[in-house]
């Protein structure tokens, strides 16, 4: 489905089902270099069990137009402003890395308009690499097989999300090679990259939330090790529920099963 935000196209993937006022919505945010794509097995299975979905693509990445955000606030921003065009009023927002601070500081900035917060692989704060940060911008595909290296902690994943013989590094590494390809006029994976070594906002934010939140973390996770949120874990309401997965950063393919078993439990209690 597509909407127009802030005068632009704004692409929301729904599980194929249509808009309902009456049932609760949840917004599915991705992280630097990916698309809506990485949610596929938890977007379809909320979409069939009684949620509006919107997996959406970051404006500037695939099939959502204008400006890549530059920041974690302007990422926010454009997430209210996306509730606004759907007409929804209240969401649950399950970010993944880059998106997890994009939902955090969504909730702390319109808290009437989030009733829970996923946090997937998430860390604050999120430091990336002078090594990585550079690459990301002059070396870009050198740069893909840097992270796809430290974002696995498996070959393969489980038939329940791809099917055997699928290939993770390579299935991954085609992906974010497909988005950076997508924006020819700013290179989404820096810009990305930078937004996240950038945001200072994490503990303030967090202070400020008022919904109940999850910290949803890779046991086997090498670019944001479950110690990293330490800081984000100190500062939740009390409400906060901590789930540890066997995976790395890739938790959506690599424990598909566990991924949307913690997310349903935290969105349905």
């Amino acid at each position: 489905m597509n909407y127009t935000v802030n005068g632009h196209t704004t692409y929301a993937y729904t599980g194929g089902k249509a808009f309902d006022a009456a049932r609760p919505t949840v917004v599915f945010i991705h992280g630097v270099l990916n698309d809506h794509s990485v949610w596929i097995l938890q977007s379809r299975w909320f979409a069939n069990h009684g949620w509006n979905v919107l997996a959406i693509d970051l404006p500037g990445h695939c099939k959502s137009a204008g400006p890549a955000p530059a920041s974690v606030e302007e990422a926010a921003d454009f997430v209210v402003a996306l509730l606004d065009a759907a007409g929804v009023h209240k969401a649950a927002l399950v970010g993944h890395s880059f998106g997890s601070l994009i939902a955090l500081e969504t909730a702390a900035r319109a808290p009437s308009r989030v009733s829970h917060v996923a946090l997937v692989g998430t860390a604050y704060p999120m430091v990336v690499s002078p090594a990585l940060l550079d690459s990301s911008l002059n070396a870009p595909m050198k740069a893909i097989d840097m992270v796809n290296s430290f974002s696995h902690s498996m070959l393969a994943p489980p038939p329940s999300s791809l099917g055997p013989g699928t290939w993770l590094y390579g299935g991954s590494r085609a992906l974010m090679r497909r988005v950076l390809a997508s924006n020819r006029e700013v290179n989404v994976f820096h810009v990305g990259f930078k937004a996240c070594n950038d945001y200072a906002n994490g503990e303030a934010a967090m202070a400020a939330v008022q919904c109940p939140v999850l910290f949803l973390l890779g046991d086997s996770d090498q670019m944001t090790p479950p110690r990293a949120a330490k800081t984000l874990i100190g500062k939740a309401p009390a409400s906060r529920r901590i789930v540890t997965v066997p995976a790395g950063h890739a938790l959506m393919t690599e424990a598909p099963d566990a991924v949307l078993f913690a997310l349903r439990d935290f969105l349905t209690d």
